[in-house]
């Protein structure tokens, strides 16, 4: 299961350039994290300046 961004998130774009699978992208007015790219390493969680950026 991937990591997932919670309706926390303030759309700052932090997580995205850290992702080194390209998993993470903008959707409206938050970021998402595609599941099947998503291979779970953590990059995003620790870059998330609010912790809207939830484990599996």
């Amino acid at each position: 299961m991937a990591h997932t961004i919670t309706e926390e998130c303030i759309n700052c774009g932090a997580c995205e350039p850290v992702c080194p699978v390209d998993a993470i992208s903008e959707q409206g007015d938050v970021r998402v994290i595609d599941a099947a790219t998503c291979t779970d390493c953590g990059a995003c969680v620790d870059t998330c300046p609010v912790d809207a950026i939830e484990a599996p």
